[in-house]
């Protein structure tokens, strides 16, 4: 059977690079923007739907601003809840897959290792509400035909991110100053895609976590970046997360496993640090 696609927010860093893996691949794909879909009208969903026929829908849609979040948390759930529970509601009516997109911020980060795909949720910020409530949703409409993948410190080619950031200030500053007591694993949008084409291929359902493997601290990934780019990573300071704005609302170790993947035959996403080095050429000629 041919697959025909539908991606939600395509305009954004994870949505462009998987509409041009899919292409890649010669896939069926129509890409949406905030412009042409708003998520939360459900007028404007069912019109989407029926007009393009998708048999898998990818959304990449959400209200991504963090500091935000928190003082507009009912705007940023009517996206990434409301808005989701839309998707989920005409993916069930018409049997089609739904791939949704959410984040490692539904974990507390009070774990000293790595999350597994049925551990407890316990998001610590606005954000973290939100995108939960997105996932529940999938997961009570679409029991068979769901899929979560949770992701997290994502960067790549196009849009706002921590590397291309670090590129920037290596030109601009003498110092930079970067927090050392957070924990994560960043992960490459190109590989990502890939891993969503893989699991949708597999007709797999329920929670995955789509990270690269391994895990380190924003300090870490700064100095890696200056030393990618031949400068002093010594360059690089560290600070706490209560010296940052915002910091206290950020989990501290939000590593997440990987048991789902090999469980439904699929190999995790490779090592944090092997993958940025692929990438590094692409970001750099970004920002030039």
């Amino acid at each position: 059977m041919v697959n025909r696609w539908l991606v939600t927010g395509a305009a954004g860093m994870l949505g462009r690079d998987l509409v041009g893996v899919l292409q890649g691949l010669n896939e069926s794909v129509v890409a949406v923007t905030r412009q042409d879909l708003d998520i939360t009208d459900r007028f404007s969903v069912r019109a989407v739907v029926s007009r393009y026929q998708p048999t898998t829908i990818v959304n990449c849609a959400a209200w991504t601003r963090f500091p935000e979040a928190e003082v507009s948390e009912s705007e940023a759930l009517l996206i990434n809840g409301r808005g989701v529970r839309e998707l989920a509601s005409i993916c069930s009516d018409r049997s089609i897959r739904l791939v949704h997109l959410s984040t490692d911020y539904v974990f507390d980060g009070t774990s000293c290792q790595p999350y597994a795909e049925s551990a407890a949720t316990s998001p610590i910020n606005a954000y973290g509400r939100t995108k939960l409530a997105g996932e529940q949703a999938v997961l009570e409409l679409l029991p068979d035909d769901g899929t979560i993948v949770r992701t997290a410190w994502l960067y790549g080619r196009h849009g706002t991110n921590f590397i291309r950031k670090m590129v920037r200030l290596e030109q601009m500053r003498k110092t930079v100053d970067v927090v050392d007591d957070q924990w994560g694993q960043p992960t490459w949008t190109v590989d990502l895609a890939q891993q969503i084409v893989a699991l949708v291929r597999q007709g797999a359902s329920g929670v995955f976590h789509g990270t690269s493997s391994g895990e380190t601290t924003w300090y870490d990934i700064a100095r890696m970046v200056f030393r990618l780019l031949g400068a002093d990573p010594g360059r690089i300071r560290p600070v706490r997360s209560d010296q940052v704005a915002g910091g206290e609302l950020r989990p501290r170790y939000t590593v997440l496993g990987h048991a789902a993947w090999r469980e439904v035959g699929l190999t995790p996403i490779r090592h944090w640090a092997t993958a940025l080095t692929q990438s590094f050429p692409l970001l750099v000629d970004g920002e030039s």
